[in-house]
């Protein structure tokens, strides 16, 4: 029920092997499904079963390709909850399994002071670390390159701005600098910020709070030269 998850992918490995995988896409689910229920059959063994829940947008794609490594081939990260264990299969009895995913992802929120310029179309928020893909079984991210992802500011000129993007991270807490750009609609610069040591934490929202728009007021005055240039006599 909750809406920041609109996919849930299930998967079962022996070893790296793959023996099952289905997703579920909300409000595109197949014929007779109801979303969040898995119905399937597996050979006796032992397994690792893997469930990963995720947000989803234009271009969004989380592709699990074994326990350990989970990847958005998309532009930016989603919203992400994840589980893992193992399951034993001993008998031709039906067995009912349960799983609680937890957020393995981190989120930033970048919030603008001012008003937005009316010819500032974009914000893209770069990363120093972290990335788009994660271990299912840790948690924890595969890269720790960094990234950047470009939102579009939805607000009318004048209204303050809201930009948000996730991310994995190395650690279960990190550190790391962010840059931000506004962008008009050309794609250049419009103005820029750096932020250095920004703390994030898995399932946390760090938050960035300033002006982005236009310049922060600076403490300033306005004098008068007073003073006349020496006369300048003419006889006639």
């Amino acid at each position: 029920e909750y809406s920041g998850v609109k996919g849930l992918t299930l998967a079962f490995y022996d070893g790296d092997t793959e023996v099952y995988k289905h997703s579920q896409v909300k409000g595109a689910l197949e014929e007779g499904e109801t979303f969040g229920e898995f119905n399937l059959s597996l050979s006796m063994g032992t397994y690792t079963m893997v469930v990963l829940g995720y947000g989803m947008g234009e271009d969004d794609n989380l592709v699990l390709t074994s326990p350990t490594v989970a990847a958005y081939t998309g532009p930016r990260a989603r919203e992400t909850f994840a589980a893992t264990g193992p399951v034993e299969i001993a008998s031709t009895e039906g067995v009912e399994l349960s799983a609680t995913l937890d957020r393995s992802i981190a989120k930033l929120q970048v919030l603008s002071t001012d008003g937005r310029a009316a010819d500032a179309t974009n914000v893209r928020m770069t990363l120093s670390a972290g990335g788009k893909a994660f271990n299912p079984t840790t948690g924890l991210a595969t890269s720790n390159t960094g990234f950047s992802n470009t939102v579009n500011i939805s607000v009318a000129a004048g209204t303050t701005s809201s930009s948000i993007t996730y991310l994995f991270l190395a650690s279960d807490e990190q550190t790391l600098d962010v840059t931000v750009d506004v962008l008009d609609a050309e794609g250049q610069v419009f103005s820029s910020k750096v932020a250095t040591g920004v703390p994030f934490q898995r399932n946390r929202t760090t938050k960035l709070t300033g002006t982005l728009y236009s310049a922060e007021a600076q403490a300033g005055s306005f004098q008068l030269e007073t003073d006349w240039l020496p006369d300048q006599e003419v006889s006639f």
